[in-house]
C-alpha cells in the first residue's frame, strides 16, 4: 500500500471485542463477547452531537430542556430503517446474488446507510414524536437541520474506518491509500493509487454547512421549516458535486446515479419549501409548540403564582393554611 498521502486505519480498528479488552485487564464479566463496531461508534456520536445541539437550539425558543429526547426516540428508529432500506434497495448487487447471505441486510454495522432515504422515513418519526410532545414539526426540523449535518459530518468517519465510498484516482497530496483487495477499485490500477478523500469533502461540506445554517437562520430569521428547505439545498448540492467522484457501485437511472436525483429532488424541495413557506408564513412563528401545548417552565409558576379553588371558585378570604385543610380544595397554576 502506498504510504504517501492520508493512510488508512489498519482493518483490526473497524472493531474491538469489549469482552476480550476487559478479559486482558483481568476482568471477566461472565463471558461478555461484545464487538463494538468504529462505524457504530461514528454514527451514534452523531447523533448525540444533533441531539445536543437540537437541545440548544430548541430551549432557545422556549422549548422544555431535552424535549429533544421525546422526539428523538421516533425518529432515530425510523431513520436508521430508512437509511438501510434505502442503501439496500440502492445496491441491490451487493445482497441478493445466488448463495447470498441475507441477513446482511441488517448488518448496519458493516456500512450502508443512505442519508436520502434517512431523512425521507427518519421525517415520519419526528412528526410522531413531535405531534406527541407538542412541537410544531416546522419548529423541530428548522431547531434540527443544523444539527443534522453536524451529525452527517461526524458520520463520515465511519467510512474511513470501513475504507469505503472514497473517490476516482488522485495525485493531490490529500490522496486516500485505501487497502487491497477492495471491490471497489477498478482492475488494473497500480497498487500505489490514491484516491479521492469523499468522505472527508463531506465531512468538511456538512459541518460546513452546519455553521452557515445557524448564521442564516439567525440573520433572515428562517422559520417555518424554512431552514430546513434550506438545509436540503446545502445537502443536495454538496452531494450531487460529491456523488460523481465516487467509485462504489450504485444503481443508474438514465445512466446517472441514483444518489444524484435524489440530491437533485433534494435541492428542488428545499427549494420549494423555501419559496412557498415564506409566501404562506410571512411573519414569525408564535412559538415552537401548537397552540394549547405550551410548556410552562418551572420558573414561571412559583408560590405567588398559585391560588385555591372550592367547588370552582376561588376562596380569596381564607389563608393558604385553612385552604389546604379543606378535602375538597385543589391547587392550580394561573
Amino acid at each position: 500500500m502506498n504510504t504517501s498521502g492520508i493512510p488508512s486505519p489498519p482493518s483490526e480498528w473497524r472493531s474491538f471485542n469489549l469482552g476480550q479488552w476487559l478479559r486482558d485487564l483481568g476482568l471477566d464479566w461472565f463471558g461478555l463477547n461484545l464487538v463494538i463496531n468504529a462505524y457504530a461508534v461514528c454514527i451514534l456520536l452523531g447523533i448525540a452531537a444533533a441531539v445536543w445541539l437540537t437541545n440548544r437550539r430548541l430551549v432557545e425558543r422556549g422549548g422544555e430542556p431535552w424535549v429533544v429526547l421525546d422526539i428523538a426516540l421516533w425518529a432515530v428508529p425510523f431513520g436508521i430503517l430508512g437509511g438501510r432500506l434505502y442503501h439496500v434497495v440502492t445496491h441491490p448487487a451487493d445482497y441478493f446474488y445466488p448463495g447470498a447471505d441475507l441477513l446482511r441486510i441488517f448488518y448496519v454495522w458493516e456500512g450502508g446507510l443512505a442519508i436520502f432515504g434517512a431523512i425521507s422515513l427518519g421525517a415520519v418519526g419526528a412528526w410522531i414524536g413531535a405531534r406527541l410532545a407538542g412541537i410544531r414539526f416546522s419548529s423541530f426540523v428548522d431547531g434540527l437541520a443544523p444539527g443534522l449535518l453536524l451529525a452527517q459530518g461526524i458520520g463520515r468517519m465511519g467510512n474511513y474506518f470501513n475504507q469505503e465510498l472514497f473517490g476516482a484516482p488522485t495525485s493531490l497530496p490529500w490522496g486516500l491509500a485505501i487497502d487491497r483487495p477492495n471491490p471497489a477499485i477498478p482492475v488494473g490500477l497500480p497498487a500505489d493509487t490514491l484516491f479521492h478523500p469523499t468522505f472527508l469533502y463531506e465531512m468538511a461540506w456538512n459541518i460546513a454547512g452546519a455553521f452557515v445554517l445557524i448564521a442564516l437562520g439567525r440573520k433572515f430569521a428562517l422559520q417555518w421549516g424554512q431552514l430546513f428547505g434550506v438545509y436540503l439545498m446545502w445537502y443536495g448540492a454538496g452531494r450531487a458535486f460529491l456523488e460523481t467522484l465516487r467509485l462504489d457501485p450504485a444503481e443508474l437511472i438514465f445512466g446517472v446515479r441514483a444518489n444524484v436525483w435524489g440530491a437533485v429532488f433534494a435541492i428542488l424541495l428545499g427549494l420549494i419549501i423555501l419559496i412557498v413557506q415564506a409566501n404562506r408564513h410571512p411573519g414569525k412563528e408564535p412559538g415552537i409548540y401548537r397552540p394549547g401545548k405550551e410548556w410552562q417552565g418551572e420558573s414561571d409558576v412559583d408560590s405567588e403564582d398559585m391560588y385555591f379553588v372550592v367547588d370552582g371558585e376561588p376562596e380569596n378570604n381564607e389563608t393558604e393554611t385553612q385552604a389546604r385543610t379543606k378535602p375538597q380544595a385543589t391547587k392550580r397554576p394561573v
